[in-house]
């Protein structure tokens, strides 16, 4: 088992503030985290995806009276977003009785729907941390030198840790699966999974270049408008990044094309059939691979206040990745 960085951090944060929202893709292992953290608290762990686990909170005023010395941990919180209103009296509550903290620890899917519930519910009674994929230091620390596995495989667990190269690639495969026909359907309009792969799959070819909507508007056959808003929904669940250009003029960051990344390399291979690391030296995709890999690295260790960008000249200096503090 791989040590998180953000181990540390979580306690921290559930000692300060009453309520902590985890946020991240599925499978990067969220659950794994609380559950190694809830040995440090007394705790009540429920999976709001179990009809049994989301009776018992259905008055979740007494369940809380119940277990109210304990820290509660709440799994697919997304699924039962009329809790927050309720939650934030109980919270109100025990602040007036000087119980400040240890109170709840939301898990969800990355979503501006989470978000917004917990930003508009919760307001100055909640705390948000991000767990990122495995990235170099963490994976380093098990296994140090081995950068290739990391870089081919990927950040998450189940993908990383796979006994074969076979396993892994099988485990991403169906996670890409997964996210297209049963996650993202759920949150809104259906978008057709085999469009959405395909849109997916072209990003993944683009690994690294300005977006253009217009080239990938004529491959899929919809307006340029509904690229943008996949796109959007790609950066929603943090599984794409968009980079924004850097420069002086704030307005010129917004008219500028913004840079697209797979936000994990592994994922960015299996869209791509990059079986092995041999196939991916060989493949045209390998500079823009490695460098989305380092960039989020990076910037998995960033401070929330720093924002990255990259820069390009009119006359075509680049700088892959600048730091703004």
């Amino acid at each position: 088992m791989i040590t998180r960085r953000l181990e540390n951090q979580l306690i921290k944060t559930i000692n300060r503030s009453p309520s902590v929202v985890l946020i991240g893709p599925r499978q990067i292992g969220k659950t794994t985290l609380a559950r190694q953290i809830a040995t440090d608290f007394p705790s009540v762990y429920i999976d709001l995806e179990k009809r049994t686990d989301r009776l018992k909170i259905s008055d979740i005023h007494s369940f809380h009276e119940a277990n109210k010395d304990k820290l509660i941990i709440l799994d697919e919180v997304q699924l039962a977003p009329e809790i927050f209103a309720e939650i934030r009296g109980i919270i109100d509550e025990q602040r007036r009785s000087g119980n400040k903290y240890k109170q709840f620890l939301f898990l969800g899917p990355a979503s501006l729907d989470l978000l917004k519930q917990t930003s508009e519910s919760l307001a100055g009674r909640i705390a948000l941390l991000e767990l990122h994929p495995i990235d170099i230091m963490e994976y380093g620390d098990a296994r140090p030198g081995d950068i290739k596995t990391l870089w081919l495989r990927g950040g998450f667990p189940e993908s990383l840790l796979a006994p074969s190269e076979e396993d892994s690639m099988a485990w991403r495969q169906q996670f890409i699966r997964t996210y297209l026909e049963r996650d993202i359907p759920q949150l809104g309009p259906r978008i057709p999974a085999e469009t959405l792969l395909r849109f997916w799959t072209l990003l993944a070819n683009l690994q690294g270049s300005p977006m253009n909507a217009a080239p990938l508007s004529k491959n899929l056959e919809v307006a340029q408008t509904t690229v943008r808003r996949y796109l959007d929904l790609m950066v929603d669940l943090m599984l794409v990044r968009r980079l924004s250009p850097w420069s002086q003029n704030l307005n010129k960051r917004l008219l500028k094309s913004p840079k697209i990344y797979i936000r994990d390399s592994g994922i960015t291979h299996a869209l791509l059939q990059i079986q092995n690391y041999n196939a991916l030296l060989g493949h045209p995709v390998q500079g823009g691979s490695w460098e989305g890999f380092v960039i989020e690295n990076i910037c998995s260790v960033l401070p929330y206040h720093v924002r990255p960008y990259y820069y390009r000249s009119q006359a075509g200096a680049e700088i892959d990745l600048i730091l703004e503090f």
